[in-house]
């Protein structure tokens, strides 16, 4: 072969200096965007947002799940395919939603902002949390056209209550996300190891770490201090950083004495769509169906809160026999693929919903990185429904028992790894 007829089929890519712009166009999947947060995040802020409880057995499980069912493609034509769906009532271009994740202008400076702008580019819901640095009325101003939850929690408070409600409509937030998870903190020991605890006791090797991140803490002192602006404006958390009781609120729990009353109070106060997060008990699902809730959304935490806990994956099937079509299932803790995506649906799901998977990308490329892990599960799972023979999103939810096998109770054996998060 001639030299000439070589350089005709050999590329040389030239170098890319920026960092973004590099893992833009190097990063694949989901896995090397969180090896280039890690890369960019000081230790203990990386731990905080990757790390679970205790032994992390749920944040590991909630990775093997996905791995014990196997595709069986089918063969014949296949059109599209068409990712697009509805969720409670409005079109989404993917069954895929932004998972509330607090405090997250610690990972970016544009925080919730760069967010929300990737959610709406690509179309689909996101939820803003309760503890998000970046307010409500932020949020609408600069995306009106996004699909936009709330992520609310329940109290004893009716006038604090009434007065986030009234807050949530003027904004335009049409759906709350009620978690009901986090009754009490978990134990994150990577988070007491680094300090990260409230307030913070940082150790000498973590602030050794972070002077060795300067892009992160150059960018994160040059940023407007972290306030919560969507607390009660009472709470010391919502105008100051440095307060004892704001790192209770980020580290924090809900109320432990809220139930199920206060649930039937807020059907009642609130017009809008109400999605129940963080249950993986089929009994909570049906009660949620009885009382006229909208959604549930499967969901551990992340594994970031009690540890040896059942996956979403685990009582999805269950779940969706309880209810039948009464009301819409999501499953979150563990999307890392498109064929994660598609293993959902086929059990019963309505939609996934990832929080650390786009936090990966936000630390690494800002709103295009965010953008970019959502395009990636979406071409993931196009390719995924194509190679397996489905067309559409209700194709597959109507024929997932025919594509899907449980390795767990076929006598093979399962390995994983224990790499990655959950949410």
């Amino acid at each position: 072969m001639k030299l000439s007829e070589a350089r005709q089929l050999i590329q040389v890519k030239a170098p890319v200096l920026s960092r973004k712009r590099r893992v833009l166009a190097d990063a694949f999947n989901v896995e090397e965007y969180r090896k280039a947060a890690q890369k960019a995040l000081p230790a203990g802020i990386f731990d905080y947002l990757d790390g679970g409880s205790e032994d992390e057995v749920t944040l590991q499980r909630n990775r093997a799940v996905f791995d014990a069912w196997a595709l069986m493609p089918t063969w014949g034509p296949v059109a599209g395919p068409d990712l697009a769906t509805t969720l409670l009532g409005k079109a989404s271009s993917l069954p895929l939603t932004l998972t509330p994740t607090g405090a997250t202008r610690l990972f970016h400076p544009e925080g919730e902002l760069a967010v929300a702008a990737a959610a709406a580019r690509a179309g689909i819901p996101y939820g803003l949390a309760g503890l998000s640095t970046v307010s409500m009325e932020a949020i609408a101003e600069r995306q009106p056209g996004l699909d936009r939850w709330f992520n609310f929690g329940l109290g004893s408070d009716a006038q604090a209550r009434h007065a986030k409600l009234a807050r949530c409509k003027a904004a335009g937030f049409t759906t709350l996300i009620v978690g009901v998870d986090t009754r009490a903190l978990g134990s994150r020991e990577r988070d007491l190891r680094n300090g990260f605890t409230a307030p913070p006791a940082l150790t000498l090797s973590t602030i050794a770490d972070i002077a060795r991140r300067p892009a992160w803490w150059i960018n994160f002192l040059k940023a407007e201090g972290i306030t919560f602006p969507n607390l009660d404006p009472r709470s010391a958390a919502a105008t100051s950083l440095v307060t004892p009781s704001m790192w209770q609120q980020i580290l924090g729990h809900s109320d432990a004495t809220s139930g199920w009353r206060e649930l039937e109070t807020l059907r009642q106060e609130w017009d809008g769509k109400i999605v129940l997060k963080g249950c993986v008990n089929p009994d909570d699902v049906a009660k949620a169906a009885r009382i006229g809730l909208d959604a549930v959304q499967l969901s551990n935490h992340g594994g970031r809160q009690l540890d040896h806990m059942l996956s979403p994956m685990d009582v999805l099937q269950e779940s969706r026999q309880r209810v039948g079509d009464a009301l819409e299932i999501y499953v979150d803790s563990g999307i890392r693929r498109g064929s994660d995506i598609l293993k959902a649906l086929a059990l019963g799901a309505d939609a996934c919903s990832i929080g650390r998977a786009y936090l990966y990308g936000l630390v690494a490329a800002g709103s295009p990185g965010v953008g970019r892990v959502i395009d990636i599960l979406a071409d993931e799972l196009r390719r995924t429904m194509t190679l397996v023979g489905v067309s559409s999103i209700p194709e597959l939810k109507a024929r997932g028992n025919e594509i899907l096998r449980d390795l767990r109770h076929s006598g093979e054996i399962v390995e994983t790894s224990a790499s990655g998060g959950t949410k």
